[in-house]
């Protein structure tokens, strides 16, 4: 497991816990991931369920509210007025779990909190701007993009120069056991483009009620078994997938993901009662282009994050289309307002999707066996 000396100094709940099984031998199971996992599942989940109406009463006083586009779905116009900024009880969530049930002697743990804390700092800046100065147009393009790119950077260069990790410039295909691909420097501007990528990717997606929250706790719970069996010698070993020493500890930062997103699923769900902003939607997608990087899931990432990367490609190819031919390719993009705009309800377009990225989310988990 990498750890510096600083690290190795720090001490954390699950241990201290764990050094009493000699007094107390149930205290054991503190050892092992899967447990610290369920515990983080469940910390996150009942901690932001207490937090959040605490949260969401404050954005209201405030008034920091989203203000609707009027040239999209009309039904979305009532929803003028509600919260938004909710992303603040995801974060929150998983960091309170984490330091709770996390080693954080480990290198990896602590990159995953740089990337969601850096990324949701970018999206809260964003959205201050947009909601408390009264500026449509939020963080500027090139200020916006030139910090999520400076910050996946850093990251990158930091996972490129780790001396534990013997895969750290390799990408890996799934399906194919053997095709391993030594990027060697070039590593690190892919993982920028994967990082920003997964960032903005998310964003795009949360424009109804509960569809880019939804998407995220699927892909964090499928992450969390590929997670799992990269960081276990004999199951990736049995599974003929890349053994990566360490990694299996971010099992428990998937947990917490995933367990912040159900409890803000609570509140996110149709009709809204807050919205997670730019501070949730960035902060949470930088997390799983991270992770993807570490892990070297990065193509299963498109796979299990594929609506995702469709609601990107449909905002792609739609101002493609209208610059180059003057006509657009969709009624109006992302491609979930077009399928409102065709009259199919909110709640019905959010379900659908959500089947399709559980479909996703099982045919990136076959990629473990069809090799």
């Amino acid at each position: 497991m990498p750890k510096s000396r600083l690290l190795k100094k720090v001490d954390m709940l699950y241990k201290i816990l764990y050094s009493m099984h000699d007094l107390f031998s149930p205290l054991n199971v503190f050892r092992y991931i899967t447990f610290r996992t369920a515990l983080a599942i469940i910390t996150a989940m009942v901690f932001s369920l207490i937090i959040g109406p605490s949260i969401i009463n404050r954005l209201k006083k405030i008034s920091i509210t989203q203000q609707i586009r009027d040239d999209g779905p009309q039904s979305h116009l009532k929803k003028s007025g509600t919260p938004t900024m909710g992303g603040i009880i995801i974060i929150i969530s998983i960091i309170f779990a984490i330091l709770l049930w996390g080693d954080l002697g480990n290198l990896y743990i602590w990159i995953m909190v740089v990337s969601l804390l850096g990324y949701g700092s970018i999206g809260l800046l964003d959205d201050y701007l947009k909601v408390i100065k009264k500026n449509s147009k939020g963080l500027r393009a090139c200020y916006k993009f030139g910090a999520q790119i400076a910050l996946a950077l850093v990251i990158g260069i930091l996972l490129y120069k780790n001396p534990n990790d013997p895969y750290k410039s390799v990408l890996s295909v799934p399906f194919f056991k053997r095709w391993l691909f030594e990027l060697g420097w070039f590593y690190i501007p892919f993982s920028i483009l994967v990082i920003v990528g997964s960032s903005n990717a998310v964003n795009l997606t949360d424009g109804i009620d509960g569809l880019a929250i939804g998407l995220v706790g699927i892909a964090s719970l499928a992450n969390m078994v590929l997670v799992y069996i990269s960081g276990n010698a004999k199951f990736a070993q049995y599974l003929q997938v890349l053994y990566l020493q360490g990694t299996g500890e971010l099992t428990v930062f998937c947990g917490a993901i995933l367990g912040a997103s159900l409890g803000f699923l609570w509140f996110n769900s149709y009709p809204a009662d807050v919205f997670m902003g730019d501070v949730g939607s960035l902060g949470l997608g930088g997390a799983l282009g991270t992770l993807a990087i570490i892990t070297k899931h990065e193509i299963v990432l498109a796979i299990v994050g594929g609506i995702f990367v469709i609601e990107t490609l449909s905002v792609l190819f739609q101002v493609a289309s209208f610059k180059l031919t003057g006509k657009r390719i969709f009624k109006m993009a992302p491609v979930h307002h077009h399928f409102e705009l065709k009259g199919w309800h909110e709640s019905k377009v959010i379900v659908r999707f959500w089947i399709i990225g559980i479909m996703l989310a099982l045919l990136s988990l076959a990629t473990l066996k069809l090799r």
